[in-house]
């Protein structure tokens, strides 16, 4: 079976996103921002983990474009949670390149199923 590498990716950024929350959580005290951080980071992941099931070219396109949404939206918390000082900027740079990656695949992904989708 062939490595699939957005989802090896995904489920890798999902436990640094737990662990992030952890930290959060217990040394910051902050659970508002990290709360939904953890959401919208952990749940990347899952849709993809759907899409791989999808019933259709339409419902594989949809799920990984709501996956997308999930991580530009976990890139958002990670902007307020680093200029509301909760993570230091070392940190901040390495998980929200993480993210950032994520977020081109899946947009490559979304792309060409798309495209291919279009030609049928």
């Amino acid at each position: 079976m062939k490595e699939n590498i957005v989802k090896n990716k995904s489920v890798a950024f999902a436990l640094r996103v737990v662990k992030a929350y952890q930290f959060l959580s217990e040394n910051k005290k902050e659970f508002v921002l990290s709360k939904q951080m953890l959401r919208s980071g952990t749940a990347i992941g899952a849709l993809i983990m759907e899409a791989e099931h999808a019933q259709s070219k339409a419902d594989f396109i949809n799920k990984m474009n709501i996956s997308l949404k999930e991580a530009n939206e976990t890139l958002y918390w990670l902007m307020l949670l680093k200029e509301g000082s909760y993570i230091e900027e070392k940190v901040f740079m390495s998980i929200h390149k993480d993210c950032e990656e994520l977020v081109k695949l899946l947009a490559s992904i979304v792309k060409t199923s798309k495209n291919e989708y279009g030609k049928k």
